[in-house]
């Protein structure tokens, strides 16, 4: 493996459907690719709707390869080694990536199949020629090999660029979507729950950059989960890159909510006043919409009445990616990315304190105005944004 170098191609998701604004995507998730390999000198190249990255060291690649499939616009990643364009070469690689995987495998009888793409056409061998060619080859070196062309075990990949042929035998999924940054920047409202930051990792593969708030009530919850949203945020920014966290105080308004209010709309006036605040700070902040974790009927706050309530309170638009999931949906995709076991930590969050008894699930703007206008907010407001605290969220 001393004469092959090491390398990184990336293929693309759906940036392969822009047309003509094609290279802004490209240019975008090159940069994503550096931002996410940081703080290793590695060179990035585009190439015939492929990406390769150089620079990283052999017993590095998967270690940066599982950190690029988490980046958005990613379709799939593979290690390879990058060889002349020679059969014999070729030949070469394939067999020491054979070896290796056959070792990791526990055993010589695997089936395989080998793929390849020439998109030099000037090399000798057509694509078909390079699979029977290279085939034949991997069967007298390694008898105990079988072919499968349906399902194999074992999938060896041929790809001949303009200067050098790249062979590989793995290929990682990617994150697909878009490159973040691509589409604007939205604010998540941010709990400590399962649900917002699902919602906001689906609105990052969007290529949606993304913001965070997070309302707290302290002396009623506690550092614990404060904490703990920002963990949850770090792991976010393992896609979605580094996440500008605004967390809030909430108790004044929360009491105040609490004692002139009527009991049973307390958590539909407490989501206006978060969605009030949201959007002060998000326009503050250059972004274009909320993000929220709500989901049609999961609890009173989210019924069509009390959305369109909470909606009231806002001229911004409000994303709510997850509005048609149940929650074991939700579920399954928090633990897809990484968020569910802490965001399942037992530590409350200001939406889990003072919940009314009976909560009103068909709520009336008009009504609900009317209730919002018996305590003056403005001042509070000002008061929970002038004391409001930044954390930057790198990943995690």
């Amino acid at each position: 493996m001393d004469s092959m170098e090491t390398v990184l191609l990336v293929r693309y998701a759906e940036i392969h459907l822009k047309g003509l604004n094609r290279p802004f995507f490209e240019r975008a998730l090159m940069n994503a690719i550096r931002r996410a390999l940081a703080p290793a000198p590695v060179e990035v190249v585009r190439e015939q709707g492929r990406i390769f990255v150089y620079g990283i060291a052999a017993d590095r690649l998967m270690e940066a390869a599982a950190r690029l499939s988490r980046v958005f616009g990613i379709h799939s990643v593979s290690p390879t080694c990058a060889v002349e364009k020679r059969f014999e070469a070729i030949e070469e690689a394939a067999s020491v990536l054979m070896r290796e995987t056959l070792d990791e495998l526990e055993g010589e009888s695997h089936s395989f199949k080998v793929f390849s793409r020439r998109a030099d056409k000037r090399f000798p061998l057509r694509s078909e020629d390079i699979c029977r060619e290279l085939g034949h080859t991997l069967l007298q070196r390694f008898p105990a090999l079988r072919v499968d062309v349906r399902a194999p075990e074992i999938r060896v990949g041929v790809e001949i660029r303009q200067e050098r042929a790249f062979v590989y035998v793995r290929e990682i999924p990617g994150a697909g979507g878009m490159p973040v940054g691509t589409n604007g920047r939205a604010m998540l409202l941010i709990s400590g729950g399962i649900d917002s930051p699902v919602a906001g990792h689906m609105i990052a593969k969007r290529g949606v950059a993304i913001d965070a708030i997070h309302f707290y009530s302290y002396p009623y919850t506690s550092e614990r989960a404060r904490d703990k949203v920002i963990e949850l945020a770090k792991i976010v920014a393992r896609y979605a890159g580094p996440i500008r966290l605004y967390l809030v105080p909430f108790t004044e308004i929360q009491l105040a909510i609490y004692d002139h209010c009527p009991p049973s709309e307390t958590t539909v006036l407490m989501r206006r006043l978060m969605m009030q605040i949201a959007e002060r700070v998000a326009r503050s902040s250059g972004a274009q919409a909320l993000i929220t974790g709500e989901a049609i009927g999961q609890v009173a706050s989210q019924t069509i009445e009390s959305l369109t309530v909470t909606n009231d309170a806002v001229s911004m638009p409000v994303f709510r990616p997850l509005i048609g999931f149940d929650k074991e949906e939700i579920i399954d995709r928090a633990k897809a990315i990484g968020t569910f076991d802490t965001s399942i930590q037992p530590y409350e969050d200001c939406c889990t304190v003072f919940v009314p008894q009976h909560p009103v699930t068909k709520p009336k703007v008009e009504k609900l105005r009317e209730s919002e206008a018996l305590v003056d907010f403005a001042p509070m407001i000002e008061r929970a944004i002038a004391d409001m605290q930044l954390v930057e969220a790198a990943e995690g």
